[in-house]
């Protein structure tokens, strides 16, 4: 009887702690920050490009918001100032300025809220340049990396970006296409078939050899690109920049890099401020976001052919969206088209020929048209797997080669 009594209780506290527990919903965060946001280098041998934009709310519509019209000039340690010229956006810039690697130079910003920012004067870097860069090809796809040393053990801090672009195909070619005005389909002039895609880095990329003997890099990791992905399946090409740091820049960009891709787990670091080297003159406690450095620029372009890699490379990119082969291929259709008195057999007329943008795209003739009557049939797919500019350009790079 005892048991039972205390088997009763247990279940009565159980339920007690259960039911007196309310959820937490914590308030939405209101506070409103309009902070500056700097991003940038002072180039000493080539055009400045410097953008300016402001932070927004976690919750709000807008992803960016460039601040416009504002008046920005590089001033040097020894009484020099160079204006920077609005391109839209956001954007300002400069031609090469030739500026002389003994000064430190710094950026002047003034907005149309009447506020002035001011940059620290800093140490000026020349960057030594990419001694190669390496590919790796593995199973799964192919590690790029750089090599890089400073034979004056100067550098010590290393920052890198990129950007990518590759050619590919789609899953079908297509010669004809719709007018979009009724059931006409004439021979297509533009080119759905070859395509160009484009990234770029999206990490922060560091190393450091100040903890080495001698300013020596190897292979220093870049990026992965996946043998899943189109971007290996013709051409592939990857510029990397390569941007020398002070060690204050380093420092910065190592916290940014913490608070931006090294949280979510009880094992990463915990979120900290951000300190720059940008301040705000009429208010000093104000914080903004970014730190300039000053120097130079290496950059080095790669190819990577899909016929230059391995035997055992495999590329299976095919098995996915838009390549999947049963997608695309279970969507092709074969439809018999009649002249404007006729009708459309093989889906519902207005899928394809009334819409301008139809469902299906025409690709081949199955058979000619007869001119007396516009009788004739040819197959058709959606659009994915037949037109490539809806991922890319058809437009060839300029730097293509």
């Amino acid at each position: 009887m005892k048991n039972s009594f205390e088997y009763l209780l247990l279940i009565i506290t159980l339920l007690s702690i259960t039911t007196c527990k309310t959820p937490y919903t914590p308030p939405p965060i209101t506070a409103v920050n309009n902070y500056l946001v700097v991003e940038g280098l002072i180039n000493i041998s080539d055009s400045t490009y410097i953008k300016l934009s402001r932070t927004v709310g976690v919750m709000s519509a807008s992803v960016v918001k460039p601040e416009l019209k504002a008046t920005i000039t590089i001033e040097s340690n020894q009484g020099g100032s160079y204006p920077l010229k609005e391109l839209g956006n956001g954007v300002y810039a400069t031609a090469n300025l030739n500026l002389t690697s003994a000064n430190q130079y710094r950026l002047r910003i003034k907005t149309t809220g009447g506020n002035t920012y001011t940059s620290d004067f800093v140490q000026t870097k020349v960057t030594p340049p990419i001694d190669s860069i390496i590919t790796n090809v593995q199973p799964d796809g192919i590690h790029i990396g750089v090599n890089a040393h400073d034979a004056q053990n100067n550098t010590r801090y290393y920052r890198w970006d990129y950007s990518e672009a590759w050619q590919f195909v789609s899953y079908f070619d297509s010669h004809w296409v719709s007018n979009g005005m009724g059931i006409v389909v004439v021979p297509r002039t533009n080119d759905v078939y070859h395509c160009w895609g484009d990234d770029v880095s999206a990490t922060i990329l560091l190393n450091s050899t100040a903890s080495l003997s001698q300013d020596i890099l190897l292979n220093s990791p870049i990026t992965f690109v996946q043998s899943s992905s189109e971007k290996l399946s013709i051409r592939y090409s990857i510029l990397i920049r390569q941007y020398a740091l002070t060690k204050d820049g380093y420092d910065y960009w190592t916290l940014l890099k913490k608070n931006t891709e090294q949280l979510g787990s009880i094992f990463d670091s915990q979120p900290s401020a951000s300190i720059g080297n940008l301040h705000n003159v009429n208010n000093p406690a104000e914080p903004v976001i970014g730190f300039i450095s000053v120097g130079t620029v290496s950059q080095t372009r790669v190819y990577i052919n899909f016929t230059d890699l391995p035997k055992s490379y495999i590329a299976d990119y095919l098995n996915n969206t838009p390549y999947n082969q049963y997608t695309c291929d279970s969507t092709v259709v074969s439809v018999v088209m009649r002249n404007n008195l006729g009708r459309v057999i093989g889906f519902p007329e207005e899928d394809y020929f009334i819409h301008p943008n139809p469902i299906e795209i025409p690709i081949n003739q199955i058979v000619p048209f007869n001119p007396l009557d516009s009788a004739g049939s040819h197959s058709g797919a959606i659009p994915p797997c037949v037109d490539c500019t809806l991922r890319g350009t058809n437009v060839k790079p300029a730097f293509w080669h």
